[in-house]
């Protein structure tokens, strides 16, 4: 029986757990000992044990999967990149970008895809220059690798500007929502990313099947043509647990050197 101290029971078998995954004691995918088995080993009751655990599934270091028991959660992160946006892409008819590159790092991706039309909500009005009521379409995105809802992709567009285009079928788009836009007459040439952090909305929770306590990443990326006009707002909704957010930056030549 380990002997614990004045901290509350459940935060020391928490507490004691978690080194235990930091050091490598406890690998990613192990499982941990039994709650019978906390229980005598703590010498506390068996629903301390439970609630030692529902912190670190909190933390989302541990996940559980009943009847089997409690597992250290495996980690495998998507690298999200918003600079590789307006990259070539020459991808293949069934996938679009995220199916391709995904697929590439041999994970299995998918994602779910809804187009409705609404009122343009205000924080995407105020940046597409929008009028109070003015209506946009939406494609609202649920993004999945290897089954596990990963982010969120909600891209908004003028309605005027793309309402008899393919942005507006359920579908996936081979060569992308900006080419369609280019292809329309707006080529974006430029975009504005505002990356924030802050906790889920219920929404998201949902959405997502977020744990308690889980941060996300909030990206906002307006783009513009080259005369300056907004034409398309995409919001994504990054869960901190899953994801890595890498920006690439090279200096520019100075033309005095």
């Amino acid at each position: 029986m380990r002997k614990l101290g004045r901290t509350p029971y459940k935060q020391q078998i928490a507490d004691d757990l978690r080194e235990q995954i930091a050091d490598g004691s406890l690998s990613p995918g192990d499982q941990l000992p039994t709650e019978a088995e906390l229980e005598k080993r703590y010498g506390v009751a068996r629903g301390t044990v439970r609630q030692g655990i529902e912190i670190l599934i909190n933390e989302g270091l541990v996940v559980s999967a009943r009847p089997k028991g409690h597992f250290v959660r495996e980690r495998k992160p998507m690298v999200f990149r918003p600079q590789a946006e307006f990259r070539p892409r020459p991808y293949t008819p069934e996938m679009d970008a995220f199916m391709t590159e995904s697929s590439a790092d041999g994970r299995e991706a998918r994602q779910t895809i809804e187009v409705s039309i609404v009122e343009a909500p205000a924080e995407v009005a105020k940046r597409l220059q929008l009028d109070a009521g003015q209506l946009v379409a939406v494609r609202r995105r649920v993004r999945f690798l290897d089954g596990e809802p990963f982010n969120i992709n909600d891209s908004y567009f003028p309605l005027d500007l793309v309402q008899d285009s393919e942005i507006m079928r359920p579908q996936n788009i081979t060569q992308g929502a900006n080419e369609v836009l280019a292809d329309l007459g707006y080529r974006q040439v430029r975009a504005l990313d505002e990356l924030y952090v802050r906790m889920p909305t219920p929404e998201e929770v949902k959405r997502l099947d977020l744990s308690p306590g889980t941060p996300v990443g909030y990206h906002v990326c307006t783009g513009f043509t080259e005369e300056g006009k907004a034409v398309r707002v995409a919001v994504t909704v990054l869960p901190g647990d899953r994801h890595v957010v890498s920006y690439e930056r090279r200096r520019e030549t100075d033309p005095a050197s």
